[in-house]
Formats: structure tokens, sequence, C-alpha cells
């Protein structure tokens, strides 16, 4: 069965990239069951910053912001299909419940969808195979 979306399949991809862009640039502080232990040399703790206010970063992270700005970029029927083909890749619906995604995706937005999908902490992931069980 042939899908057809508002929504490409490589605005989806692009959204992917983007969003293991921002998913690549969060601390990796809990390995191996540790949950950030922190150890200090006792005889080396003093203050050691000689200055008023915290250093500048040499160069920003927009990868964030861009990938909000996109997804708040698109049309609702676009935002719609986006939480729908998450909703797929997570295993909530399958393809031929594609429907009824899309209209609990509609009725269920009350929020900017950015935020909504940046909080699925397996965004990337649940995109990828939402866009395989669609075949796209």
């Amino acid at each position: 069965m042939a899908v057809e979306l508002a929504l490409s399949a490589d605005t989806v991809r692009l959204i992917v990239q983007k969003a293991r862009a921002v998913s690549e640039s969060l601390p990796d502080t809990y390995e191996d069951g540790h949950e950030g232990d922190l150890s200090f040399d006792t005889e080396k703790l003093e203050n050691v910053h000689h200055h008023d206010g915290l250093a500048e970063e040499e160069h920003d992270d927009f990868s964030e912001s861009e990938l909000r700005e996109i997804i708040d970029d698109l049309n609702i029927d676009e935002a719609t299909e986006l939480v729908a083909i998450a909703w797929i890749g997570r295993g909530d619906y399958d393809q031929n419940d594609l429907d009824i995604a899309f209209s609990e995706a509609r009725e269920r937005s009350t929020s900017p969808v950015s935020a909504y999908l940046l909080g699925l902490p397996l965004l990337p992931d649940y995109l990828e195979a939402g866009l395989e069980a669609l075949n796209l």
C-alpha cells in the first residue's frame, strides 16, 4: 500500500539527522552504571578562576534550535504526520492504523510539536522505524 503524505520522507530524514546531532551533543555521564560520581583532589581545590564572568564558548551548537525551527515551521498536516510517524516507529500504531494515528496526533496537539518530539529520547530511532514501517 503506497502512503501519500504532505511531509516528504526527505524532510523526515533531515529531522532524523538533526535529532541525532542533538542527542550526540548531550554529555554521556552515566556510563557503566555509575551515576556521574565525581572525585576531587582536595589539595588542588582552590579558586583558580580569576575572571568576573563566564568564559564565552568558541562557538554555539545551534543543532537543537535548528531542529526546533524546522519542526515548528511545519504546517499542521506535516506536524501531525511527523508525530504519527514517530508513534508508528515506537510501535503505538502500525501502517494499517495510519489514519487513526493522524487523527489522534491532531486531537492531542496542544503544545508546540517540537517540544513534544524533542522530549522523546529515541526520536531519531522512532522516526527511522516509522519511515521503514511505511516503506518511505
